[in-house]
């Protein structure tokens, strides 16, 4: 996919950093458009869909978080790389901008210079979504890559992106035990720093899911996928 075609959405009701933002990443080619709150954010959205939504947290209306989670309940948008952009670095506002359904957490302030490689390397994912393309068959599941699609005894199951990378590796190969430093690099990758609980709210969340059987801890080491 060509940057031209790219399409990203801004999201902070600080009109200088949607301009500063906006502006650094219109000269690299991408596609830009705004909202100033999370009610417009799902209206521009649902219309525009957006490979990629950069979502301030505090914002008047509704906030990040709450727009994060309405977006990821729009079958169209399940998929689309949300980062929060946010002055919050704790952890616990990590834990949360995860469990929201967010790919990724990057910290205010930052450089602009920063802030187009930290975008680049998100987009990255998009090339990986397109050189993987198969269909994986594990009991009575079907994992569809190229659509993003879940099917579980004729039941058609929506993840956000991250709890599909998450499930699409562990289901990769029933019984291999993954260390935890295994998956934040092949789930994650090396440019995103997130806590130690995130796999295991991803887990957990995979479990409600697709079912609790299917994951097994392997305690101080990782999980593993069993049919």
């Amino acid at each position: 996919m060509k940057k031209k075609d790219i399409k990203i959405l801004l999201v902070d009701d600080e009109q200088d950093i949607l301009e500063i933002v906006g502006y650094n990443l219109a000269q690299e080619g991408y596609q830009i458009s705004t909202a100033s709150n999370g009610k417009e954010a799902i209206l521009k959205a649902k219309k525009e869909l957006p490979h990629l939504i950069i979502l301030d947290v505090m914002m008047p209306e509704m906030d990040g978080m709450e727009a994060c989670e309405n977006i990821r309940r729009i079958p169209e948008l399940s998929h689309v790389i949300i980062a929060f952009l946010t002055a919050r670095s704790e952890d616990y506002s990590q834990v949360a901008g995860f469990e929201a359904g967010a790919d990724d957490y990057i910290a205010k302030p930052i450089k602009p210079k920063v802030l187009v490689s930290k975008v680049k390397a998100l987009l990255r994912r998009l090339k990986e979504d397109e050189q993987n393309k198969d269909v994986l068959i594990v009991g009575n599941i079907e994992i569809n890559r190229e659509e993003y699609k879940i099917i579980q005894d004729e039941k058609e199951i929506i993840l956000p992106r991250k709890e599909f990378e998450l499930f699409y590796l562990l289901a990769s190969k029933p019984g291999k035990v993954f260390k935890r430093e295994e998956i934040l690099d092949k789930v994650w990758g090396n440019e995103v720093i997130v806590g130690g609980r995130t796999i295991d709210v991803h887990i957990r969340k995979l479990r409600e899911k697709i079912g609790d059987e299917f994951f097994k801890t392997i305690k101080g080491v990782g999980y593993k996928f069993e049919i």
